[in-house]
């Protein structure tokens, strides 16, 4: 999963961590039957879905020596290959169904081989943190088949999509996949080509998350390549693990299935019934409806390269007398109340002693700083703060540069609902706070305040990013891209909305901004703006509910 630390990077490489049986037995369950003449697992660990398989294959009352003869594992790690193998004669399997070897460069010395199934869970980690000579292999192979993998990229997609390309005609996949696939960049290609390269796709998701220790969300990701009816896409939500069993394929067979939109949009969509998805889209195309890239750009908010030395508490300036020599800075979404920030609210997080001051002295050389930032610098560098990359790179280390104040903020990282707020200081922000700048002839206030309604955070919520945890992440890029309504020659108190959503009063904030903007001002009616509010909630709430 992209966002996976190290740890647990190298220890799904080394097979550290496992999928849960359940989950193995159900997608075997699922893709395997008695017609099913040859399973590969590209990266089968220690084997837990190798015995599903074995088992499944029993139940169908198949002979063991024809099941070796049905099944391929494919495992990197030698170590884990033998638990793999010692698994499969535990199951009675006598002749070993596990190669040690990389997928991708089994994958070309086999290029004509097809399978009726494939199975598993493929290594959640980081496209540069693989091993460079399987990197290569993989990235040609995804070229060949249209795609254009980045560095962002991570390993899960190009296992992911050739082992798509490896199946039968009437093939099925049958993958663990991070719920990263509904909503990253980097996953876009891959979005379109699952769309267009299978007949329906089923994606099963869960509301708890099911891996130990990971507070990152996955989903189950079945793909049939053909079908007689009911082509599209579904998600089917689970409580837990202990709902699989209670899925019946064969009653739901076609029903609830969406149809596909081929394009780069995020599938946090398919969450949502297909009037709601259908509403988005006409909602999308609406004149009165414009994306915020038309009112304003956003940057990231300083990289100091250690916050630790440059961020600095009220107390911390005064005790080094860097006065002179600090700028005000945001630092954390907290501290960020209103819809706007302004001198007192500056001075309160002041008095709570956050770390809200940048030490910034002149951009000059060390010798023609003045003696207090000297002092200082010297401090930093004993600690070692001058070696890390970021600020070794610099010319002058103790410079953190992009310094410009910004008309407004925005939120990174969002809990509830996303803002803009209006930057009534001096002060600039760090990069957890991105910082906007409106363009020429904005209405900065009504900006502020059209942003806050239903539509807008209902589209929010599927243009951010969720990995679990409760919490969507903006990138720049993804700020813009958000959907509001236009807000020419429209009128509404700043100050009452700015005051309540300081007391947090979200639902009252909507209740008047929708009927003021969007059914007053644009003429929206009370039937659709409950709708839209009916999207933004049942998207907002799965996702919060989630840090539960």
């Amino acid at each position: 999963m992209g966002q996976l630390n190290e740890t647990l990077s190298k220890q799904k490489l080394r097979g550290g961590y496992y999928t849960p049986q359940v989950i193995a037995d159900f997608l075997c369950n699922w893709s395997i039957d008695a017609e099913t003449r040859s399973v590969l697992e590209s990266s089968c660990g220690d084997g837990s879905f190798i015995e599903s398989a074995i088992n499944r294959f029993k139940k169908l009352n198949i002979d063991k020596d024809e099941i070796q003869d049905r099944i391929t594992g494919i495992e990197l790690i030698e170590e884990e290959a033998k638990k793999a193998e010692e698994r499969a004669k535990h199951l009675g399997i006598v002749s070993s169904p596990i190669i040690n070897s990389d997928f991708f460069h089994f994958i070309k010395e086999n290029e004509n081989k097809k399978f009726d199934v494939v199975i598993g869970n493929p290594p959640f980690i980081r496209y540069q943190n693989f091993p460079d000579e399987h990197r290569k292999i993989a990235i040609e192979m995804m070229q060949n088949l249209g795609l254009n993998p980045n560095r962002l990229t991570n390993i899960w997609v190009p296992f992911l999509v050739v082992s798509a390309s490896l199946l039968n005609e009437n093939g099925k996949l049958a993958m663990v996949i991070p719920a990263e696939l509904f909503q990253v960049k980097y996953a876009a290609e891959t979005r379109i080509f699952l769309s267009q390269f299978f007949e329906r796709i089923t994606i099963v998701t869960f509301k708890k998350l099911v891996f130990e220790r990971i507070q990152q969300e996955v989903v189950l990701l079945l793909c049939e390549k053909k079908i007689s009816h009911g082509r599209g896409i579904r998600v089917i939500e689970c409580e837990s693990l202990d709902e699989l069993d209670s899925i019946d394929f064969v009653a739901i067979n076609g029903s609830n299935v969406k149809p596909v939109d081929h394009s780069t949009e995020k599938w946090t969509k398919y969450f949502l019934d297909e009037d709601e998805i259908l509403l988005l889209r006409r909602l999308k195309e609406d004149k009165r409806i414009m994306a915020c890239r038309e009112i304003f750009d956003t940057e990231v908010g300083l990289v100091t390269g250690r916050n630790e030395f440059f961020m600095m508490k009220e107390e911390q300036v005064k005790e080094w007398d860097l006065e002179e020599y600090t700028i005000p800075v945001v630092s954390k979404s907290n501290q960020l109340k209103g819809i706007t920030f302004s001198e007192k609210d500056f001075q309160e997080n002041s008095k709570a002693q956050k770390a809200i001051y940048l030490f910034l002295p002149p951009d000059k050389d060390f010798d023609e700083l003045p003696d207090v930032c000297q002092k200082y610098i010297k401090y930093g560098e004993e600690k070692g703060f001058h070696q890390g990359y970021k600020t070794r790179i610099r010319k002058r280390w103790y410079i953190t540069p992009s310094r410009w104040v910004p008309d407004a903020f925005a939120l990174r990282q969002v809990g509830e609902y996303p803002k803009i707020i209006l930057n009534a200081t001096g002060a600039s922000s760090t990069d957890t706070i991105h910082r906007v700048r409106f363009k020429d002839g904005v209405d900065k206030r009504l900006a502020a305040v059209s942003f806050l309604n239903s539509l807008t955070l209902a589209f929010s919520e599927v243009t951010g990013r969720s990995y679990g945890g409760g919490v969507m992440t903006f990138e720049p890029s993804e700020t813009v891209e958000i959907q509001m309504p236009n807000f020419d020659n429209f009128s509404i108190d700043f100050n009452q909305i700015d005051e309540l959503i300081r007391k947090r009063e979200i639902e009252k904030v909507l209740d008047i901004v929708d009927e003021a903007l969007l059914i007053n001002h644009h003429g929206f009616s009370k039937e659709e703006v409950d709708r839209i509010r009916v999207i933004w909630k049942k998207l907002s709430q799965r996702r919060i509910n989630r840090k539960k």
